[in-house]
Parts: structure tokens; sequence; C-alpha cells
């Protein structure tokens, strides 16, 4: 069976990387990470991947003269690894509208709101802060706004009434590493289709 490339951009610790490879390791989902590109050297994600046969790369914003420059990097290295789908995994820069078009449709992202509420940094926080019942995350397509792609999939997680930010946090991270590879993995079977604003989820192709 051919197997989706994957290209995952990171920044930080990784814990969503990890679940993907996870995902991949036990055959629940059938993908193969290309190269795990990272803005930061020191990024926990990759020590997630020593040691397995995946490429890793570090491209630093600062080393190129503008953002142009940076992102160029970034695709040819996509490019080099044959990258199909790219998958955001606590990437902490955002992506510019010349980038995102190179990957229209190929590009996802998760978020811990349930979108369009609570966009943007601290989401977490922005639940507690509201004092909603529910929070949750998201897995979305990424286009040229701030977490306003196409919604692929969502999951609810309670808002407990003694949560902090951290606490939530912690809980929707739980949710992320299962909704995430499913995400990926309908794209993998080919069953996500754009029109408009909504994400259509077709039936799993039947093997013979």
């Amino acid at each position: 069976m051919n197997r989706t490339v994957l290209g995952v951009l990171v920044s930080g610790r990784g814990s969503n990387l990890q679940a993907i490879l996870d995902a991949i390791m036990a055959e629940r989902l059938k993908a193969k990470i290309g190269v795990v590109i990272s803005d930061t050297p020191d990024a926990l994600a990759l020590r997630r991947v020593a040691g397995f046969d995946i490429a890793t790369a570090v491209i630093e914003r600062r080393r190129f003269a503008d953002k142009r420059a940076f992102e160029q990097a970034i695709a040819r290295e996509l490019g080099l690894h044959h990258v199909e789908l790219l998958v955001l995994a606590g990437f902490t820069r955002i992506l510019s509208g010349e980038f995102i078009s190179q990957f229209a449709g190929r590009i996802m992202n998760i978020h811990p709101a349930l979108l369009p509420a609570f966009p943007g940094l601290d989401a977490q926080a922005q639940a507690v802060d509201y004092g909603v019942r529910v929070s949750g995350c998201t897995v979305h397509f990424v286009d040229e706004g701030v977490d306003t792609g196409p919604i692929i999939l969502q999951e609810a997680v309670p808002v407990l009434a003694d949560d902090d930010e951290h606490a939530l946090a912690e809980r929707i991270l739980h949710v992320e590493h299962k909704l995430y590879p499913r995400a990926i993995g309908l794209y993998c079977e080919g069953r996500l289709r754009i029109e408009g604003r909504k994400v259509i989820i077709g039936e799993k192709r039947q093997v013979l």
C-alpha cells in the first residue's frame, strides 16, 4: 500500500508529532513521515524521531534576510522529501499567503479550542476567562487567516469549575493526540474534499 508522505513543522516539545508517529508505528495511520522541520535547533520534537529513519532539518528564521527566503527554504526541504501533506505540530510561526498557496488544501493544523471560538494564542486561557462550560480542539486545513481554515474534525472537552488554563490544556491535549492522527488518516484515505468553507468526509473505499 502506498503511504502518504508527511512533512511536519515543529517548534517545541512535539507531543502531537509523537502521537502521529505512534499511530504510524501501530499501523493505525497509513502514512510515513518524510521530514521533520524545526525553526528552533533545541526543539524536543527533533529528539522524538532520533533513531528512526526520518530526516530532520533545522531552518531558523534569523538565518534569512526575510520571511520569504525563510519560507522558500522550508518549501525546498519539503520538495526534497516529496511531501504530500504538511502537518503543523506546535509550529509557532504564521505562514504567509504565498507559502500557503503553494500547498493549498494540503496543510493541516490543530487548535486547542472549538473554532471559530477562541482563535489565536492562549486559546485555553481565553476559554477559562470567558467562562465557557465546554471547549475542545479542532483540526482544520490552513488558509491565509489565523485559525480560519475549513474544519475537518472537532471534539469537545468539558471545562471544570476549578480549571485553570494549564489543567484545561492538558485535558485538551489528550484529545488532540487522538484527533489529529484520525484527521490525517482521512486525508491519506482520500476521503476529504473541500467545498467552500466545508470539508466533506467521504465513505471509506472498499479494498478488493
